[in-house]
């Protein structure tokens, strides 16, 4: 279900567009840009420094209503005006005009009203693990335009928005044998279907594949590919969008997609697979030697055609069912925050105790496989599922992402500290903290956080504990300067941890 404090009854679709478009690009720019002022009230007053302008907003996790002053007066600013008050900040801040980035910014609001538009003509699936999959309308609450899809007519990029409940079958190709490069266990993509003699099944995103149509024409002209109809069988998009998951074969497939996500070309690039089996190798291993119910979601190998190494690339990843613990429901962190239909943490009549056990299903497998594995998992909100029991009760954790983890000596330890401190407190636990205190008034989350974590001997947990500030990603101003989207660059917030 949609948030209800960006929701009014009274709201049109675009004012709800707005609200959700502008609440991720507040966030931003009131933590990478604005100074707050001191005294300023119950409605927050933020000075732009480069500009000298004044904005106020309706405070919380999800900055709503921005105003700005001018001519004795505040003024309401709707997400195009607020885009255009960014834009001049930034240029004067940065000296730079920020490339795409506004464009993006307009995108991703139009997409947000598409997505509404067709999310009330959908019907939600049954299952609840991929309703959280698919509930997120805000998405990246710290990313300038978290719903941007490449520019792209809506007609492109609907049909396989998992915002709008998509669901669809994939496109079986054949690529020709002497053109396959692979690596790994990909028995699950034979599985999916017969292909001719000389040719390996290779399954294709429909988005994707339309996106190539003229790069793959000379292919399929001289034989290398060959079409082999569609699976007889829907994938349902994950809140990634370009990974699926196809529930009748308990399968994951992570496709390419040449489209802009956040801060990314959304690729399997070539640097990456072929490390894949290495860390994926790393990460399961550290899984098996720990005492602990959590799991690792192994992305299992890849298969792709050397004349579209990265373009055609498709990921084996597993499933869940072989991992689950018996009779707990899977559900995406994520989720947690945006909200959706039976989502515990707002269902939760002990909001102290659910905290508790979330915390000690997710907080230990990170920091273990750190300290005594050196694998720096991106632990993040969409990485991370948590199985609940009958009750709602956190009971498991599993992660995902083979190409978001990294391991040590690739790595300092230093910097996959920071990493995991970022991933894990910031935008994981901070969020998940925030959204339960706001569905239950009163709770302080932060002194159970304190104790999970003082809990696990790690020479950087003291420092975490008393440090003033933790580590926040600066997607605005990584975005608007152009820097690689893997350029992860921090500046100080507060850490709620050191008064927890």
């Amino acid at each position: 279900m949609d948030r209800v404090d960006l929701k009014p009854p009274a709201d049109t679709v675009g004012q709800r567009a707005d609200a959700y478009a502008a609440a991720p690009l507040l966030n931003c720019l009131l933590r990478e840009v604005a100074e707050q002022l001191p005294d300023s009230g119950r409605r927050p007053v933020h000075r732009l420094p480069a500009t000298g302008r004044l904005l106020r907003v309706r405070p919380g996790r999800r900055p709503a209503d921005p105003e700005v002053y001018g001519a004795g007066a505040w003024h309401r600013l709707g997400h195009t005006e607020l885009v255009k008050l960014v834009a001049e900040e930034l240029l004067r801040h940065t000296g730079v005009s920020g490339g795409d980035l506004p464009a993006e910014m307009i995108d991703s609001r139009e997409a947000v009203t598409a997505l509404l538009v067709a999310r009330a003509r959908a019907t939600a699936p049954e299952d609840p693990y991929l309703r959280s999959e698919q509930s997120l309308i805000t998405g990246h609450p710290f990313h300038p335009a978290p719903k941007a899809r490449g520019g792209g007519p809506v007609a492109a990029w609907l049909p396989y928005a998992p915002e709008a409940h998509a669901h669809f079958p994939l496109v079986l190709l054949g690529v020709r044998e002497d053109q396959v490069a692979e690596e790994g266990d990909l028995r699950a993509l034979d599985a999916l279907g017969t292909a001719p003699p000389g040719y390996r099944l290779l399954p294709a995103h429909p988005w994707q594949l339309a996106l190539l149509d003229r790069d793959l024409a000379p292919a399929f002209a001289d034989g290398r590919l060959v079409r082999l109809g569609t699976t007889a069988f829907d994938a349902w998009p994950t809140a990634a969008v370009r990974t699926v998951y196809a529930p009748r074969r308990d399968l994951f497939l992570k496709f390419s997609l040449d489209v802009r996500i956040t801060n990314d070309i959304r690729r399997l690039w070539r640097h990456d697979l072929l490390k894949l089996r290495r860390i994926d190798t790393a990460v399961t291993q550290a899984f098996a030697a720990m005492d602990s119910p959590a799991a690792w979601l192994s992305d299992r190998g890849y298969r792709t055609a050397v004349f579209a190494f990265e373009e055609l690339a498709v990921l084996v990843r597993d499933g869940l069912r072989g991992h689950l613990r018996p009779a707990a429901t899977p559900l995406l962190a994520a989720g947690f925050t945006e909200g959706f239909e039976g989502s515990p943490p707002a269902a939760t009549a002990d909001p102290d105790a659910w905290w508790e056990a979330y915390l000690r299903q997710v907080v230990p497998p990170a920091l273990t496989a750190f300290h005594d594995h050196g694998v720096v998992l991106e632990a993040h909100l969409q990485n991370t599922l948590v199985a609940v029991d009958a009750a709602g009760t956190p009971v498991q954790a599993l992660f995902r992402d083979a190409e978001g983890a990294k391991v040590l000596p690739d790595v300092s330890r230093a910097a996959g500290w920071e990493r995991l401190v970022y991933c894990l407190v910031v935008n994981h636990l901070s969020e998940i903290a925030a959204a339960l205190a706001e569905h239950h008034p009163g709770l302080d989350p932060w002194p159970a956080a304190r104790r999970e974590l003082a809990r696990h001997d790690l020479p950087e947990i003291p420092a975490l504990l008393a440090s003033p500030t933790l580590p926040g990603k600066t997607n605005l101003l990584l975005r608007w300067t152009g820097a690689d989207g893997a350029d992860a660059r921090y500046l100080p917030l507060p850490n709620p941890l050191a008064t927890g």
